[in-house]
């Protein structure tokens, strides 16, 4: 049976949320590049991060006092009520980073999402020693197929079980065939061959619902009998409203 697109069955079931609350002609903005990279994420002492390095733009909603964000590559802005930014078409980029970012901001104010907002400076580094501390004391000494390339995440999950417990693919083509911190990044386009047979648990990044990516992971996963874990802000609503475990220590 085909399964229905996350972004779809979390927009339909916040629009059910909107009706019962009464929040479907409430005012929803979504700003993108109002903030520099250094004000979103502050400054690590490591600067290889994608947003950084301007690969990537936060785009971040507000709701009645919420905020709620996410990245992307292909940046828009909107300003509407909730029931026009829902009912934008996914299809595109563009609108998915629009749509993520307002479900997270959404679902903040309904008490259904934490840690929407990114962390900043150098609790960014102590994210990804938190995360690789939580995985191995949950798991033990596993094989881990993470989904984007997070630098101080990959460094501290290849220091904490070794790099040849660790494999990562991106889309960017800059990194793909590089070696980072023993591990070789792959090619992240095609779900089935990202996680072959090798992998006891994918650890996908969020910006996979931006980006398109995260139906075929979550299928291949699936399939494939493996766990499923995202990690950053821009899941944050997609934890609550499509069930989809997240792992986000320091998000604000």
């Amino acid at each position: 049976m085909q399964m229905k697109p996350v972004l779809d069955a979390a927009r339909e079931k916040l629009f059910d949320l909107a009706d019962e609350h009464g929040l479907r002609n409430e005012s929803v903005r979504v700003t993108a590049g109002a903030l520099s990279p250094e004000q979103a994420i502050g400054n690590p002492h490591r600067r290889d991060f994608a947003l950084l390095e301007g690969k990537e733009v936060m785009v971040q909603a507000e709701f009645q006092g919420h905020f709620g964000q996410a990245f992307t590559s292909r940046p828009r802005e909107f300003a509407g009520t909730l029931e026009e930014a829902l009912a934008l078409d996914p299809a595109k980029i563009e609108n998915r980073a629009v749509l993520v970012a307002v479900l997270n901001a959404v679902c903040s104010r309904l008490g259904l999402a934490e840690r929407t907002r990114h962390c900043r400076n150098q609790e960014m580094e102590d994210c990804g020693k938190r995360i690789a501390t939580e995985l191995l004391e949950r798991f033990g000494r596993i094989r881990i197929w993470v989904v984007g390339y997070q630098p101080a995440l990959l460094e501290n999950l290849a220091e904490a079980f070794g790099p040849e417990f660790i494999r990562c693919s991106d889309l960017d083509p800059r990194n793909i065939g590089a070696q980072k911190f023993g591990v070789v990044l792959s090619d992240g386009g095609t779900p089935g061959r990202v996680l072959g047979d090798w992998s006891d648990l994918v650890l996908a990044t969020s910006s996979t619902a931006v980006n398109g990516t995260l139906d075929g992971l979550l299928q291949a996963t699936t399939k494939g009998g493996k766990r499923f874990i995202m990690f950053g802000v821009s899941g944050a609503a997609l934890e609550g409203l499509a069930g989809i475990e997240r792992t986000c220590p320091l998000g604000r």
